[in-house]
C-alpha cells in the first residue's frame, strides 16, 4: 500500500502538492494566544517530509505561482508605498528603511561570523525575518551565479533547512520583542499611552454592529411638540443644537404625509421626525426631552452598509473632522477604516486623515451613502468577478521588464522577472486607487494570490530539497537556532530605540511602526492586545509597504553580498 501511495506521488506530484497545502493549511490554522506556526510554515514542513519520497516537480509551475504572489503582494501595497516615499509618510517609510537595512545586516553579520554558505545565509534571513518571499528571488539570483548544477542544487536545498529552523522564533520571537520586552526597555505603559492618545484625538471605541442584537447608530422617531427650540429651526440648525455629535433629521411626517428631511427642511410643531444618530445620544440626550413615538412606516428608511474604496485627490490626506463637515456627509456614519494589503483597521480618530486606496465603511441611507460614495471615490460593492485579462498582462509586463538584463562593465544587472512582477504589482495597485476604472481584483482574489501563490512556492520547495533537508538540519544544528535569535532580536531592539530617540515617534505607535517594518502582524496582533487598543496600527500601513518590498528584494542582494 505504501509503495503504491509513493509510486503514484511520484507520478503524479500534483497530488503532492495539494497535499501539502491541506496539510500546511490545516496545522497552521492553530494557534496559541495568536501566535502559530502558520500556512507558510506549516506547509513547508509538510512539503519536506512528502520529499522524503524523491518527486520531482516542472521548474515552471514553481517560478509561475511565485509570480502571481509577488503581484498580489505589489499591488496590496501599492497606494502606501506610493504615499510613503511621496508625502506625509516620509518619516515613517525613510523609518522602514533604516530599520529593513538593519534586518540585512544582522543576518549577513550572522552567516559570515558563522561560515554559512549563500543557501543557508538566505534561509537564516528569509526565517530571521519572516520574510519568505525573499526566498524566491534569491533562488533566481543563485540560478545566475552560473555554478556546477550540484552546487546550486545544494546551495537551494540549503534555504529550506535554515528557514525552517530560524522562523518559529523569527514569529514568536518578534511578537515578544514588541510587545512585552520593548515597553519594558523603553519605559512605556502601551495602555496608558493609547489612552493618551485617544483622548488628544477625541477617539471613541464602537461596539456594537453586524451580528450583534445591539447597534452603534440608530433611527428613531420623536414628536415635536409645541414651545420645542427646534420649532421653526431648520434641520440644519436644530442638528446643530448637540454639539460635538453627529445627529441628522432623515424623515418627517407632517399631516399625515411622510417626506424625506433636507438640510433646509424646517421643522414645525406637530411633525414627528425620524432621526438618526449614536444610539447613547438619542437614549441620553434626546430621550428625556422629546416624545419618542412608534412610528413603523416613518422608520422604514431604506438603509445600506457599504464599503468606499477612496480615490478622490480632493480627500487625499483631510482628516474626519475636515470631511465631516462637507455637504456629502450628512446623514452618513463611519463604521471602519482599513488600509494596505492586511487590511489594517485604522482608529477613527477626528484628526485621522484618509489616504486614497483606504477602505470606508459607511453606513445610512441608501442616497445618502451613494452621495458620500461618490464624493469619496467608488462603491467597492461585493464582486466575485476579477479582471484576470487586467492580472495576466500586468504579470506579463513586469515579467518581461524584468527579464531585461543590462550590463556594467563585465557586470549583468537585472531586476529578474521575480522583481518585475513585484515593481508592476506595485505600480498598478497605487494606479487602480487613482484611476479605479479599471484592474479590480475582489479582496478575496487578492487572498488567494497571495497565500496560495506563496504556499505553492513553498510547497515545491520543500518538496524538491525534501532528501537533503535532514541531512543539512544535523550540520546546521542548534548553533542555527541561536544565530536566528541574534538576526531576529538585534533589528528589532535597534529600531525600538531610532524611533523613540531618533523619530520621536508617539509611543502609541512606535511599536506598530516597527512591527510594520518588520511585516510581522502576529506581533502586531500582540501590541494591540496589550494596549487594548488599535492604535498601534496607525504606524503599522506606510512602514509595511515598504518593509514587504525592501524586505523581499533584500533576498537578492544577500545573495550578491554573500558571493
Amino acid at each position: 500500500m505504501f509503495d503504491w501511495f509513493a509510486n503514484t506521488l511520484r507520478s503524479y506530484p500534483e497530488i503532492a502538492i495539494f497535499i501539502s497545502l491541506a496539510l500546511g493549511y490545516y496545522f497552521g490554522s492553530f494557534t496559541y494566544k495568536g501566535l502559530g506556526l502558520g500556512a507558510v510554515t506549516a506547509t513547508l514542513i509538510a512539503a519536506v517530509i512528502i520529499g522524503q519520497l524523491g518527486i520531482t516537480i516542472s521548474p515552471p509551475l514553481k517560478a509561475t505561482f511565485f509570480l502571481m504572489f509577488l503581484f498580489a503582494i505589489g499591488y496590496g501595497v501599492g497606494p502606501q508605498f506610493v504615499r510613503g516615499i511621496a508625502k506625509d509618510g516620509i518619516p515613517q517609510a525613510v523609518f522602514a528603511v533604516i530599520v529593513c537595512l538593519f534586518c540585512l545586516a544582522a543576518p549577513f553579520l550572522a552567516a559570515k561570523i558563522a561560515g554559512y554558505d549563500v543557501g543557508s545565509a538566505v534561509g537564516l534571513y528569509a526565517g530571521s525575518q519572516t520574510i519568505s518571499a525573499s526566498m524566491g528571488l534569491a533562488t533566481d539570483a543563485i540560478n545566475r551565479l552560473a555554478l556546477a548544477p550540484e552546487e546550486t542544487k545544494r546551495l537551494l536545498d540549503a534555504m529550506p533547512v535554515a528557514y525552517a529552523v530560524t522562523y518559529i522564533f523569527g514569529t514568536l520571537g518578534s511578537a515578544i520583542v514588541l510587545a512585552l520586552i520593548g515597553p519594558a526597555l523603553l519605559g512605556i505603559n502601551l495602555e496608558a499611552e493609547c489612552k493618551r492618545y485617544e483622548d488628544e484625538h477625541g477617539g471613541t471605541k464602537q461596539e456594537g454592529g453586524a451580528g450583534t442584537a445591539w447597534h452603534y447608530y440608530e433611527l428613531r422617531a420623536y414628536r415635536v411638540e409645541e414651545g420645542r427650540p427646534v420649532v421653526g429651526k431648520t434641520a440644519r440648525e436644530a442638528e446643530s443644537m448637540v454639539p460635538d455629535q453627529r445627529l441628522f433629521v432623515e424623515r418627517i411626517r407632517r399631516g399625515g404625509k411622510i417626506e424625506d428631511a433636507t438640510a433646509d427642511t424646517v421643522i414645525q410643531a406637530g411633525d414627528i421626525v425620524a432621526v438618526a444618530g449614536r444610539r447613547d445620544v438619542l437614549v441620553d440626550v434626546l430621550g428625556p426631552l422629546a416624545d419618542e413615538v412608534d412610528d413603523r412606516e416613518l422608520l422604514a428608511v431604506p438603509t445600506e452598509g457599504v464599503d468606499v474604496l477612496v480615490t478622490n485627490k480632493q480627500v487625499d490626506g483631510k482628516t474626519l473632522a475636515e470631511l465631516a463637515k462637507l455637504p456629502s456627509a450628512r446623514g452618513v456614519f463611519l463604521r471602519r477604516i482599513a488600509r494596505g494589503v492586511t487590511a489594517t483597521e485604522i482608529p477613527i480618530l477626528p484628526n485621522t486623515r484618509i489616504n486614497r486606496g483606504d477602505i470606508l465603511t459607511i453606513v445610512g441611507r441608501t442616497q445618502d451613502t451613494t452621495a458620500a460614495a461618490k464624493a469619496l471615490g467608488v462603491a467597492d460593492r461585493a464582486s466575485n468577478v476579477a479582471d484576470v485579462a487586467f492580472i495576466g498582462a500586468a504579470i506579463a509586463i513586469g515579467a518581461l521588464i524584468g527579464a531585461l538584463v543590462y550590463k556594467i562593465g563585465n557586470v549583468p544587472l537585472t531586476l529578474s522577472t521575480s522583481g518585475g512582477a513585484l515593481i508592476s504589482g506595485l505600480f498598478f495597485g497605487w494606479l487602480r486607487s487613482v484611476h479605479p476604472t479599471f484592474g479590480r481584483i475582489p479582496s478575496s482574489t487578492v487572498w488567494f494570490m497571495n497565500s496560495v501563490g506563496l504556499n505553492v512556492f513553498i510547497a515545491v520547495v520543500g518538496i524538491s530539497s525534501g532528501p537533503g533537508f535532514v541531512a543539512g538540519l544535523r550540520e546546521l544544528g542548534f548553533s542555527l537556532f541561536l544565530w536566528g535569535i541574534f538576526a531576529t532580536t538585534v533589528p528589532l531592539v535597534l529600531a525600538m530605540y531610532v524611533g523613540k530617540y531618533v523619530f520621536r515617534f508617539h509611543p502609541a505607535i512606535l511599536f506598530g511602526c516597527c512591527a510594520g517594518a518588520r511585516t510581522t502582524t502576529a506581533a502586531l496582533g500582540m501590541i494591540n492586545d496589550r494596549a487594548k487598543s488599535s492604535i498601534p496600527g496607525l504606524g503599522y500601513t506606510v512602514t509595511y509597504a515598504i518593509g514587504n518590498t525592501l524586505l523581499t528584494i533584500w533576498g537578492m542582494v544577500l545573495v550578491m553580498l554573500m558571493t
